[in-house]
């Protein structure tokens, strides 16, 4: 290899890794060029409490992209998990322990659910987590009965809105801890790196000896954790478990992931680019309301989103080799 071939393809791999930080930064300086809002630290922090049920559920959505699945049912798992926080809580402080507890036993159950029959069958991820998906929402309208269930505990919503020094969101800190929970999962353990060899290959990992089956299992698991993490930060921003609060969200949720490098393939990408690509959606998003565009321009902003973004990574993934 030639030293320029060999430059171009460090340069490559530079390039894909840090795309979405550079359109993050550009987009942002053309908030700043809009309105002046943008410089406001309480504005930010405010439009990224919006969005910080979105940014949950896309931690987990990222590991198990990353092993080269995807999780459809997180929206559906969203809503689900909001009502039954709503539903326990019963308008009792008390129960906050076991409302938490019950929700993120409801995503682990449904992730676990993906998991198996993933690991155990040849069911497309797509296919099956949709499906899975449809038959949460299901079960969400069985026990609503189609309507809002349940009272929030006083205090729930006021602690995760109420702002420290007057501008920073407990809500949007809860983002950034879980974020933090999520890349140390990523880059620091056993699992971690194992995401990313099955995700790279998944047949020679097999032939490999790797837990396949179970790190599937696991991955999964986490993607429900975090989608019901996410249906408890939705309820705490809106006050209201609608039966149909989280639908819609798995499409902003996958326009984050893939934005941030975190391809249908797997073996690439990770949390912090997801994360960036959050920070881009929403500012995106802002920008789409400042010019008093209606909210289906956002849903075709997100099917760009989705498009592009899949196509730059695969343009780059074969120019790199």
């Amino acid at each position: 290899m030639t030293g320029a071939s060999l430059s171009g393809l460090v340069s490559g791999h530079r390039l894909d890794r840090h795309a979405v930080f550079i359109v993050l930064i550009a987009i942002y300086l053309a908030g700043l060029a809009v309105s002046p809002a943008f410089a406001d630290p309480a504005y930010l922090f405010n439009i990224v409490r919006q969005v910080t049920p979105v940014g949950i559920a896309a931690i987990g959505v990222t590991l198990v992209m990353v092993l080269g699945g995807v999780d459809l049912s997180i929206g559906a798992v969203i809503s689900l998990t909001a009502v039954l926080s709503a539903s326990v809580m019963a308008g009792d402080a008390a129960n906050l322990p076991l409302a938490i507890g019950v929700a993120c036993a409801a995503g682990l159950l449904v992730g676990m659910a993906n998991g198996v029959l993933i690991a155990f069958s040849r069911v497309s991820p797509f296919i099956l987590t949709l499906g899975m998906g449809v038959a949460v929402m299901g079960l969400t309208q069985l026990y609503t009965g189609g309507t809002a269930k349940g009272i929030v505990a006083p205090g729930f919503r006021e602690f995760f809105n109420f702002r420290l020094a007057g501008s920073v969101p407990v809500l949007t800190l809860a983002l950034l801890v879980l974020v933090c929970v999520g890349l140390a999962i990523e880059k620091t353990t056993v699992f971690g790196r194992r995401l990313f060899l099955i995700g790279s290959n998944r047949r020679t990992a097999v032939l490999s000896g790797l837990p396949v089956r179970a790190v599937t299992i696991a991955a999964y698991m986490l993607s429900g954790l975090f989608g019901a993490l996410a249906g408890i930060a939705l309820l705490a921003r809106s006050g209201v478990s609608g039966t149909s609060a989280g639908q819609g969200l798995e499409f902003q949720v996958l326009a984050a992931v893939v934005l941030g490098g975190t391809t249908f393939e797997g073996g690439r990408g990770g949390i912090a680019g997801t994360l960036a690509g959050v920070f881009v959606l929403v500012i995106a998003f802002n920008l789409v309301n400042i010019g008093g565009l209606p909210y289906h321009m956002q849903l075709v902003f997100m099917g760009l989103i989705i498009i592009l973004a899949s196509a730059l990574y695969g343009r780059l993934s074969e120019r790199n080799g």
